[in-house]
């Protein structure tokens, strides 16, 4: 058995290698899927937020309004940390159900945890190795742009709340360079599995 960490940052294409890695057999945990789970109606999280930011930030059914709550912590570091300190525990307890399954069934696949704020949530101590999908910074501002359409100041701000991914490729134990083509993104991710693989194996021998 083998647990990995995957992650990135926004824009950083991590999503799209995760995609990849499961069509190459790997076992995916999307942390972002969690953390909309967490924060269902009826949920004790949700229960939190609400008395922490209030109950604008519901939308229609008592469902969370994400996209304004997104507005809200991006602008304000104490409430993004305060978001944080009640999200990430629940997200954590879901994640470790599923490892804990992982490992009552142990098989040839690899297990990635696709966690974003990996490393600042202190995630790295929990796998067994990880995974880092890495652009440089101007890429990064430039496809987010592409992509959500924001200016180039509201870009920096939201890449610069999160930890800068020449940190996270410096301490990676794997990096997947996206900074080409989704072909290349998609080889690079196929050599970095099959690294792994070899990694798997050789944990495998030492075992036996």
């Amino acid at each position: 058995m083998l647990i990995m960490g995957l992650t990135g940052g926004i824009a950083s294409g991590k999503s799209s290698a995760g995609k990849i890695i499961e069509k190459l057999g790997g076992i995916i945990v999307d942390s972002d899927a969690l953390a909309r789970k967490v924060v269902m109606p009826g949920e004790p999280a949700l229960v939190k937020i609400v008395e922490r930011f209030g109950s604008g930030v519901l939308g229609e059914g008592g469902a969370l309004d994400r996209e304004g709550l997104r507005d809200i912590v991006f602008s304000d570091d104490t409430a993004l940390s305060d978001l944080n300190a009640i999200v990430h525990p629940a997200v954590y307890r879901e994640i470790a159900r599923a490892m804990e399954e992982y490992r009552r069934n142990p098989n040839d696949k690899i297990l990635f945890i696709d966690i974003p704020l990996l490393y600042e949530s202190g995630g790295e101590a929990i796998v067994d190795a990880v995974v880092v999908v890495y652009v440089d910074r101007e890429t990064q501002i430039q496809r987010l742009i592409a992509r959500d359409g924001f200016s180039r100041e509201e870009a920096e701000n939201r890449i610069d709340k999160q930890m800068s991914l020449d940190e996270k490729r410096d301490r990676a134990d794997f990096v997947i360079d996206n900074r080409g083509t989704f072909d290349d993104l998609e080889r690079e991710t196929r050599r970095v599995f099959r690294e792994i693989e070899e990694l798997r194996d050789r944990r495998r021998a030492g075992e036996a």
